[in-house]
């Protein structure tokens, strides 16, 4: 009776071990790549999120309260500052919804306005260059009013359409409503640039 051999296992050659070895740290340095460019991108957007929310909110304007300066569908971008001028435009909160409006009225100034829509502030006649009619529109609270401690008297572009501090429904703007004063017109672009 014949003893049968055992095959010998067939070792592989040098060559193909370094190209094996070469192949699974290509794998590995793959993956781990793959791993650090996904965790970057993770953090750029968590980043711009926060960004976008918290210091610099970004807005579509929905109506025509604030024409001729900004019309619907013009995107905006606000800038948390916690203070505010007479002039400026802010977003704010009213309702669940954000409104647009500009501010006319400081603390503790009085604010009056004619049958023409005319303003006065303490007296004083309120220059608005960025009119381009005046009107008293909807305005159902007590003339000369004084604005209250702590809150912004407000009002739309285009008066006769706009629901503003006017209302005793809207009212003045409180600083804890504010979302921002809107300094950049993103869209549409070829009317990008600051908003004045």
């Amino acid at each position: 009776m014949a003893i049968k051999e055992k095959a010998s296992p067939v070792l592989p050659t040098v060559q193909q071990l370094e190209a094996e070895l070469k192949r699974e740290k290509y794998r590995g340095r793959y993956w781990k790549m793959l791993r650090g460019t996904v965790a970057v991108l993770v953090v750029v957007a968590a980043t711009a999120v926060l960004i976008s929310n918290l210091l610099l909110p970004i807005l579509r304007i929905y109506g025509s309260s604030m024409t001729p300066t900004l019309v619907n569908g013009n995107i905006v971008a606000a800038v948390r500052s916690g203070t505010y001028q007479r002039g400026d435009i802010i977003a704010f909160y009213y309702n669940n919804k954000i409104l647009v409006k500009r501010v006319v009225g400081m603390p503790g100034e009085w604010v009056d306005m004619d049958e023409s829509g005319n303003v006065t502030i303490d007296g004083e006649p309120l220059e608005e260059p960025y009119l381009t009619e005046k009107a008293l529109g909807e305005c159902d609270i007590e003339l000369p009013y004084q604005v209250p401690e702590g809150r912004y008297f407000v009002m739309g572009d285009h008066r006769s359409v706009s629901s503003d501090s006017r209302s005793s429904q809207v009212g003045c703007v409180s600083e804890e409503q504010i979302v921002g004063k809107l300094l950049f017109r993103l869209w549409p672009l070829d009317e990008i640039g600051p908003i004045e």
